[in-house]
């Protein structure tokens, strides 16, 4: 009987690790190709993985809430064969199941003690996951610093977003062991005087529970977005520009097509890909909107990955990019949005499906709201809200003069990081989103 290793596959950029959140089959379980095995949490999304092989599971490597690797071997799949020796998927390894685990356990322990004095743990018995100690050795984190980091993760585990926030507010000087001094009667005991404690997170007020309030404890989904907003408002200083328009050409057009459009392309459309389109417009007349920022660097993007953001059932939100957006025209952005976000109610999305954004936007005006103040996802720089269109009386100029009519009308917002966007920029741009909106061709085909 053959045995398949099954290694924790690549999830997307820049994920590396991931922590097993449920085992769908127990050991001795019959498990089917493609059968879902086990599923996991990334700092991005949940995913089930399927099964790599068909046969029995025989070996479970990591147990529930424990962070694995991309590329360690989580499980053992024993199947119909004609030799005893396990198979690492898909190319074959020569050694015995027992052995194959012990070469996990080895090459665990090789790694461990190579990481000299920042260990899997430390002195106070902390957990510190790969990604943090690989930051922490990078920019030459001591023990006592990564010590007093307060963590807001589960059970105060220090996170990558704790230790980069750390990192934002340390000075360059890093933090040293307390020297060690002899006392009287030879034993060598620490200085009394100890390093100053690290940029404690800052805590919200005291928050009183009365007789007959409800106690819910945050999702894991809403544990990363509390965290991620945070560090946003702290990394950017948000300036917000509004901008109203006139999107009467476009909801006409919409109401003459969408019946024919979804008969012959089998979709509905909606005003987000329209939206989409406009700003994609926009970012190439002003491509400075579309970079990122890495410390003094400013990174200018090639690509313009436009990211939408969408609500769960559960109420949590999620930003699922479109990639390459000009490259699509309305039909394949009407078809892109529909699908991410159909997969997104489901919790279908890859990881790399909600990573890479450059620029981002978020409808508003779904929920009946006129205009919002959004906070921008970082890396990016920038993103926009559109908010509910509503039919209002304005002022129409004509050769023969202004007179008064109904028209459809909404607000822009547009949020933007003051660091490298200033308001001549961040307001231009969100005009020119607007033009093209109001300049929309009544006539034009789909």
């Amino acid at each position: 009987m053959a045995q398949i290793e099954i290694r924790l596959p690549k999830m997307g950029e820049s994920v590396t690790e991931a922590v097993i959140t449920n085992w769908l089959k127990e050991v001795g379980d019959t498990v089917e190709m493609d059968e879902p095995l086990v599923e996991v949490a990334t700092d991005k999304v949940d995913n089930e993985l399927p099964s790599e092989a068909a046969g029995v599971l025989v070996k479970r490597l990591f147990e529930k809430d424990q962070t694995v690797q991309v590329g360690e071997v989580i499980a053992i799949i024993a199947t119909d064969g004609d030799t005893s020796e396990p198979v690492a998927a898909p190319a074959a390894d020569t050694t015995s199941a027992p052995a194959a685990a012990e070469a996990v356990m080895n090459t665990v322990a090789e790694v461990a003690g190579e990481v000299s004095a920042l260990d899997k743990n430390g002195p106070s018995g902390k957990f510190y996951s790969p990604l943090v100690r690989s930051i922490a050795e990078k920019e030459n984190v001591s023990m006592v610093e990564l010590e007093n980091i307060q963590g807001t993760g589960a059970n105060g585990r220090v996170t990558k977003t704790d230790i980069l926030s750390y990192l934002d507010n340390r000075g360059t000087a890093p933090v040293s062991a307390p020297a060690a001094t002899p006392s009287t009667n030879g034993v060598v005991t620490p200085a009394l005087d100890k390093p100053a404690p690290a940029p404690a997170a800052p805590k919200g007020p005291n928050v009183v529970v009365n007789p007959g309030d409800e106690i819910i404890e945050m999702d894991r989904m809403r544990k990363i977005i509390a965290e991620n907003m945070v560090l946003s408002k702290q990394t950017s200083p948000h300036v917000t520009s509004y901008v109203e328009a006139d999107v009467t050409n476009i909801v006409n057009w919409r109401n003459k097509v969408k019946k024919q459009f979804e008969q012959r392309e089998g979709e509905k459309i909606t005003f987000t890909p329209i939206f989409i389109e406009a700003i994609v417009k926009a970012i190439k007349d002003f491509p400075m909107i579309n970079i990122s920022v890495d410390g003094t660097n400013i990174i200018k993007r090639k690509d313009i990955n436009v990211g939408m953001a969408a609500a769960l059932p559960s109420g949590n939100l999620i930003v699922p990019v479109i990639k390459n957006a000009d490259r699509l025209n309305l039909v394949g952005l009407t078809k892109s949005v529909n699908d991410l976000a159909n997969r997104a109610r489901q919790n279908k999305l890859k990881s790399d499906e909600i990573s890479g954004g450059t620029y981002t936007i978020t409808n508003v005006g779904s929920f009946g709201n006129v205009m919002g103040t959004p906070i921008i996802p970082q890396p990016q720089v920038a993103i926009l809200a559109v908010g509910a269109i509503r039919k209002m009386p304005a002022v129409i100029e004509t050769p023969d003069g202004d007179f008064i009519g109904i028209r459809h009308k909404m607000f822009l917002s547009h949020s933007y990081d003051h660091r490298v966007v200033d308001g001549a920029l961040g307001g231009q741009f969100v005009r020119r989103v607007a033009d093209y909106l109001e300049q929309f061709d009544a006539n034009r085909e789909f």
